[in-house]
């Protein structure tokens, strides 16, 4: 059966003080039950309560994906205004410290840093997820298999996060640093079938290493829930724009890797040693690094890397009618990562706080027409 190849993307935000430019603690009732009222189960809290997290419906195209994710982004960004606070997308704040910030009151979270304690507390980063539906649970595996690869490649476009507790880390995403400390993270090696997956699962339920495979926090994974393969790898983008070009992008990975499966043409596979070797170039360079190819045993600018890879899935582009989406990779090419911008303005302000005003101002861009629907309910 061929995928359905749907869509479902969620964003975590920050909550912001609009005048230290510091992350604020919103009280539930604030953003959480407001948002609801507003839109329903797509706004979430997360293990920090300076975190929003916000997600679509299915979407059966880019097209809904798209409207969705604007949508939700200008609503989210009013609520937090009327009450007082800003919103903001990156990996992670600049100058924030977590052990001032408080964890939101929710027995799965209070669960979370019983079992895992300081490095729970310490996850203050912001990611965005995207999902692509496929139905049959043997196909997911060996689209995952194969995807493993693009990884790398999806995380250098998204960089995001150069700044830790004040200090400028020399890495593009410090988010995913931040996050290795979890178990079971990072990207998984490769199975042979879906029971041997379903195998390993059960090992580390029965041994109580879990207590079910939402703990699985690989940077690829088959969703434990949903009939999906979701994609984890990815900072948060500041601009919706970037957003939608990156689910464009996974969309039609996963749709060109079906459609090599289904024609007995499998992607070649490589382990995951050789593949964390390109993550760690694409966490400390972003689009400035190089990324090897391990077919030809060379390492290639990232930049000549992306369009070689839009090449490869050209075919399936406008049968997903991601063509216009997808067009936009070529501008956060020249505008640089967000991670980029961000040093960008440190660079010429040596100003932590103007890093922010820039965060917040890109989060909003082409949200709105005019400054008056800020004020709109």
């Amino acid at each position: 059966m061929k995928p359905t190849f749907t869509l479902g993307i969620e964003e975590e935000f920050m909550t912001i003080d609009p005048v230290t430019r510091d992350l604020r603690s919103h009280i539930a009732e604030e953003i959480i039950g407001q948002g609801r009222m507003l839109l329903e189960e797509r706004v979430k809290p997360e293990l920090h309560q300076s975190v929003v997290e916000v997600g679509t419906r299915i979407c059966r195209n880019i097209s809904e994906a798209r409207e969705e994710i604007f949508t939700i982004r200008r609503a989210i960004v009013k609520l937090a205004r009327r009450n007082g606070l800003r919103l903001a997308a990156a990996g992670t704040h600049p100058f924030a410290d977590w052990r001032k910030q408080s964890i939101y009151p929710d027995e799965r979270y209070e669960t979370i840093v019983e079992d895992m304690q300081m490095v729970a507390r310490a996850n203050l980063i912001f990611g965005l997820h995207v999902h692509v539906g496929i139905e049959d649970k043997e196909t997911t595996i060996h689209i995952m298999n194969a995807a493993r690869y693009f990884l790398p490649h999806m995380l250098a476009l998204s960089t995001n996060s150069p700044f830790w507790l004040g200090m400028d880390t020399g890495l593009k995403s410090y988010r995913c640093k931040v996050f290795d400390k979890f178990p079971r993270t990072n990207i998984p090696d490769y199975f042979q079938s879906y029971s041997e997956y379903e195998n390993f699962i059960n090992l580390l339920v029965q041994t109580n290493c879990i207590d079910n495979a939402k703990k699985i926090w690989w940077d690829i994974r088959p969703h434990p829930s949903f009939s999906t393969l979701e994609f984890r790898v990815c900072d948060i983008p500041m601009r919706a724009d970037e957003t939608i070009a990156l689910a464009a992008l996974i969309q039609c990975t996963v749709a060109k890797l079906y459609k090599l499966f289904s024609m007995n043409q499998g992607f070649r596979l490589y382990r995951r040693a050789l593949i964390m070797e390109n993550k760690w170039r694409a966490v400390r360079y972003g689009l400035d690094g190089k990324l090897i190819d391990f077919g030809k045993r060379v390492e290639v600018p990232m930049r000549d890397l992306m369009l070689e890879y839009l090449a490869l899935i050209d075919d399936v582009v406008d049968e997903m009618g991601c063509r216009r989406e997808l067009d936009y990779i070529h501008t956060m090419l020249e505008r640089g990562a967000g991670a980029d911008r961000q040093l960008k303005v440190w660079r010429e302000t040596r100003d932590l706080t103007k890093v922010v005003d820039y965060m917040i101002s890109e989060t909003e861009a082409g949200l709105f027409e005019d400054a008056n629907e800020f004020a709109a309910p």
